[in-house]
């Protein structure tokens, strides 16, 4: 086979002929950082939709594309080393090759690391689905001084081998040739398929035997059987049920007198995946260092692997003050506040309530969002950058010390970094954690990074209360805020989660370029998605936060919002606060900067000097104090609570999350309150 480049327009004009009625089912597998998205975006570009699996939190993404006048429905199946039942992908993966049965699977494989990729490869085989080889990264296996003979390769397995690098659109059209030709019965399919080692095929035989003529369809017996042997707990449930008593102490037995087997079938697949490599691939000469090697005796250092991180990470905090948050307030000013004012002056003619509803209440919510979107962008094309290159994985390993503290491992670090930009990235950044467990636990623990919202109530209010020392109290309640981060993940993970650990096999992925097809699919998806969930939340929530500080009688001091504020004052003055400091909280739900929107309402002070002078003047610096730490510990803006509701599946842990934070932040206040009274602030 020969690698050819092939234009972007070449590539649209063959995967863009007319469609028939009836789609070609193609999976895409593979494991974790070969280029499945990128493979996946080049073929179904904007026609392709991201979802879960049905009751899973586990990203479902499906696309179509054409070609020769054939449409093909491609399902992308979550990243797994195999088919064993470890986690919820690989049971995924599996499930669907076995009971959909698509009409083929391409195996994308990294061909710079082709021994670890053939393991997916050799349990997929074992299926009854035809399966293809897509030799991805072959100019990345070149830069690191290997040479692979495709032609041998594909001999030597048994099934279609085509090299690829889908990062540049090599090899894709040849790609989906083959696929097509596949589907069509075109191509001969003869696997060569790995064996259990030698010792262990008469106990592979007396499991057959056992089980035969009980395997449910369409699980294929061979593939059961080793499945028992490797003792994966999904097919042993399963082969339970479906066997009598009689002839399942007869396979428990077997299983039991041979607990060593799981060893012999990987012996089995290892000794396959040798012959595969020495048949085909020609290694670099002994000494030679390739620039994945090169590039990670600094990146993964103790010392300097810390340092290359915060530069990376000090340039992620410039970009999103740098450059999303001076957006942030464009899109405020230039776009929310001008279509609120052309909303007034088109609504003249309406009533004054209906004016304020509609300029206040519903572009003033959905305002909220679309300020959100530079800072969103931002992480999301340097995190999808990050990933796509190869490096996340070092940041994850350099950290990984630190944040097993809290019971978490390195890929929680820099989502839980991100959040001081904002917190909605941090609680979406989650998502790049495979344990559900130390996922859950970064999203709860994402909302106590002090934002750039928080930081600014505290940059106004500091300087009001404590005047030259304002600088000093704002570092300390940032370092504040992480001291209870830490002690917050590890009370949550002793308590909630009874000290669990997730196992975290790290990997880390030879360097490669990104693509920027692949991470501006990404950003648009992900930008989309928010806009779409947290964006109709936000502007529910904003309507009716507007509702009760209007209603009944216009006036905020006379509001419902105003009640309930007088309501929870009783609260508020363990901590020195009147009702309108609680109400001043209320409404920082929506967004933090709220709080001095709202202060300065209730103070009939409409410049900030005047504001800052009369809350001085009216509250204690013990007062002030608390205030800051509440705010900077209360519940997370409307944005926040709407992601974790998105990203948790659970009204449950969000609502867990809302009443921890308050609990939090209200003992945090009520202390820090006592104590500086007692010392005479």
């Amino acid at each position: 086979m020969n690698i050819h480049r092939q234009s972007p327009v070449q590539a649209q004009t063959v995967l863009q002929q007319p469609a028939e009625v009836r789609p070609v089912v193609v999976a895409l597998a593979g494991q974790p950082n070969v280029g499945k998205s990128t493979l996946f975006n080049l073929l179904t570009g904007l026609n392709q939709h991201v979802g879960n699996w049905p009751g899973k939190t586990v990203e479902r993404k499906e696309g179509t594309f054409s070609f020769n006048g054939t449409t093909y429905r491609l399902v992308d199946l979550p990243g797994t080393y195999s088919l064993t039942a470890n986690s919820a992908e690989e049971v995924i993966a599996r499930e669907f090759i076995i009971r959909e049965q698509p009409d083929a699977v391409v195996a994308l494989v990294d061909a710079a690391i082709l021994e670890r990729s053939l393991y997916l490869v050799a349990e997929l085989l074992s299926l009854s689905v035809p399966v293809i080889v897509a030799l991805n990264m072959m100019d990345v296996a070149q830069q690191e001084g290997l040479r692979i003979e495709p032609e041998v390769l594909e001999a030597a397995l048994g099934v279609p081998v085509v090299p690829m690098v889908a990062t540049r659109n090599v090899g894709v059209r040849e790609l989906v040739e083959t696929v097509d030709r596949v589907a069509r019965g075109e191509m001969p399919y003869a696997p060569k398929f790995p064996r259990i080692r030698a010792d262990h095929q008469e106990v592979l035989g007396e499991i057959e035997g056992v089980i035969a003529g009980c395997v449910p369809d369409p699980y294929p017996q061979e593939w059961v059987a080793l499945k028992l042997l490797e003792g994966d707990r999904e097919i042993t449930r399963m082969m339970q049920e479906c066997l009598s008593d009689e002839r399942w102490e007869q396979a428990h037995d077997i299983l039991r007198a041979h607990d060593d087997a799981l060893v012999a079938v990987a012996s089995g697949r290892y000794e396959w995946i040798g012959r595969m490599i020495r048949a085909a691939v020609i290694r670099p000469k002994a000494g030679q260092i390739g620039l994945t090697e090169r590039l990670d005796r600094w990146a993964t250092h103790p010392l300097w692997g810390l340092l290359i991180l915060a530069g990376i990470l000090g340039l992620i905090f410039w970009l999103t003050y740098a450059i999303g948050a001076p957006l942030q307030d464009m899109l405020d000013t230039y776009v929310v506040r001008a279509l609120a004012y052309l909303a007034r002056a088109g609504l003249a003619w309406a009533p004054v309530w209906l004016v304020d509803l509609v300029a206040d209440g519903i572009i003033g919510g959905a305002g909220a969002v679309i300020t959100f979107l530079p800072i969103l962008v931002i992480f999301f094309a340097v995190m999808g950058t990050l990933e796509d290159m190869g490096y996340m994985a070092r940041a994850a390993y350099v950290m990984d010390g630190f944040m097993h503290l809290m019971g978490l491992h390195g890929k929680s670090f820099l989502p839980l970094f991100l959040g001081f930009g904002c917190n909605v990235p941090a609680v979406l950044g989650a998502r790049v954690i495979e344990s559900r467990r130390a996922r859950l636990l970064t999203i709860l623990l994402a909302p106590l990074i002090p934002c750039t919202a928080r930081m600014a109530v505290i940059a106004f209010l500091a300087p009001a209360f404590f005047g030259p020392a304002a600088m000093l109290v704002s570092w300390g309640l940032v370092l504040l805020a992480l001291v209870v981060l830490a002690l917050s993940g590890i009370l949550t993970n002793k308590t909630i989660f009874r000290g669990q650990r997730a196992a975290f096999i790290m990997e880390l992925p030879l360097y490669h370029l990104p693509n920027w097809r692949t991470i501006g699919l990404l950003v648009w998806q992900r930008s989309l998605a928010f806009l779409k969930k947290a964006g109709t939340l936000i502007l529910v929530v904003s309507v009716v936060v507007w509702v009760l500080s209007v209603l009944p009688g216009g006036e905020i001091e006379t509001s419902f919002l105003a009640q309930i504020g007088r309501w929870l004052e009783p609260v508020g003055r363990l901590m020195g606060f009147d009702w309108r400091l609680m109400v001043a909280l209320l409404t920082s739900f929506i967004a933090k900067e709220n709080a001095i929107a709202t202060l300065g309402v209730l103070f009939g002070a409409g410049e900030e000097a005047g504001l800052a002078e009369t809350l001085a003047a009216t509250f204690p610096a013990a007062t002030g104090l608390a205030f800051l730490v509440v705010q900077m510990l209360f519940v997370p803006c409307v944005a926040t609570v709407a992601v974790v509701r998105q990203e948790t599946g659970s009204w449950r842990w969000t609502f867990f999350n809302l009443g921890f934070l308050l609990l939090v932040s209200w003992a945090a206040g009520v202390g820090v309150f006592w104590l500086a009274h007692l010392v005479g602030l």
